[in-house]
């Protein structure tokens, strides 16, 4: 005897992801734009190095194009999101980085310095995010990711006057985001810089060391179960 008929089965919905880049024409704009993040950290580097007239002209007008076209690709994730609220409750901090380029039209001088160390930070957090798109490898991305670093901490330890040449702060950048040497300048920036990649380059061998390990035991595996089957 069969049971009483109870209507259709239920299946469950799935949930739907709300965020615009999973979707349409944002999820196609996320290798381009990954690509012009890390476009913009090179960008930023060369304004804070340029000495020619025009070649400081050159940048600072490519810089302001590049930051138009992320704040036209932020306007549109914003706009196209399914939930909004939760699309602004995940990237208003966003909003920020893009604010800042805004202050070097302050006559001040604190505020002069504030939009110069901030666009050399909002530059690596994008820089960051672009490998992420880029890279689906986690050696890769870590190897991206390291590289914005070390770029971003000698243009501040540059830019704040930490060093008097560039290539001194990159050399010393280098080494304390790989190795965990302390850097050779005085002054409280160094200190904090100091601790924060020595932690950096500690997460990094621990990253390497696992990834390697993961690598070994499947390839390990992989013999094992060959050597079963012949």
């Amino acid at each position: 005897m069969q049971p009483p008929h109870a209507g259709p089965p239920h299946h469950p919905v799935p949930e739907v992801d709300d965020a615009p880049e999973r979707t349409g024409l944002a999820r196609r704009l996320d290798k381009p734009m990954g690509a012009l993040g890390l476009v913009f950290v090179l960008v930023v580097l060369g304004q804070s190095l340029a000495r020619q007239p025009w070649l400081t002209t050159t940048l600072s007008v490519v810089g302001w194009v590049l930051w138009a076209v992320f704040v036209a690709e932020f306007a549109y994730r914003a706009v196209s999101a399914r939930d909004r609220r939760r699309f602004w409750k995940r990237n208003w901090w966003q909003v920020v980085f893009l604010a800042v380029p805004f202050l070097r039209f302050a006559r001040a001088l604190v505020l002069l310095r504030a939009a110069r160390v901030g666009g050399v930070v909002s530059a690596a957090v994008r820089g960051s995010r672009s490998a992420g798109r880029l890279l689906s490898g986690r050696i890769g991305w870590l190897g991206a990711v390291t590289t914005v670093v070390v770029l971003a901490t000698s243009q501040l330890l540059y830019v704040l006057g930490a060093y008097d040449s560039y290539g001194t702060a990159l050399y010393d950048a280098a080494l304390a985001t790989i190795v965990g040497q302390p850097l050779t300048a005085d002054g409280g920036l160094a200190r904090v810089l100091d601790i924060a990649l020595a932690t950096y380059s500690v997460a990094v061998f621990a990253t390497l060391a696992g990834a390697l390990g993961a690598y070994y035991l499947e390839r390990r595996g992989g013999d094992d179960g060959a050597a079963r089957q012949a």
